[in-house]
């Protein structure tokens, strides 16, 4: 996106593994990250490189604000694609929040999912229901509202 107010860094596991436990993964981040969600996914990486499935493609990027440099959060799969699907999520430091950084994100990691089309058609997310910024994301990013599934998360998906 040439107009995107982020770009998108790789987490690799000593990074994840750092973030997890409390560090800054070498990265920049403002005064309120990482957010809680970034460290629990850090930990979900870095546990998968630990057992040898972590897929570099199918991981965890920061996001980090062009006009600065700093770190605002994270986003990235819930794992490889399965039968042609594949999940993402995302969190930002409540700093950063209202300016447009997820739904750039979001369309940027949507983008690269999405160019491997012999494993992904369709990307998915899910959302609180009291969540509604983060559902006006999603919409702003192209997905659109399928069903609420059986844990009550609104799912939300965006097809090729």
């Amino acid at each position: 996106m040439a107009d995107s107010t982020v770009e998108l860094r790789v987490i690799g596991p000593e990074a994840a593994a750092e973030l997890r436990a409390g560090g800054t993964g070498g990265l920049p981040w403002v005064a309120d990250g990482p957010f809680e969600g970034t460290r629990d996914a850090a930990g979900m990486l870095a546990r998968a490189a630990e057992a040898g499935v972590y897929q570099q493609a199918w991981g965890m990027w920061a996001i980090v604000r062009l006009e600065d440099g700093a770190a605002v959060g994270a986003v990235g799969f819930h794992g490889p694609p399965a039968d042609g699907r594949v999940e993402i999520g995302y969190d930002l430091a409540p700093s950063a929040r209202g300016n447009g950084h997820a739904t750039d994100a979001v369309r940027l990691v949507t983008a690269l999912a999405l160019a491997d089309r012999a494993a992904v058609t369709v990307v998915e997310a899910a959302v609180e229901p009291d969540n509604t910024a983060s559902q006006r994301v999603l919409e702003r990013a192209g997905f659109r509202f399928t069903t609420r599934d059986g844990e009550g998360l609104l799912r939300y998906e965006r097809q090729a």
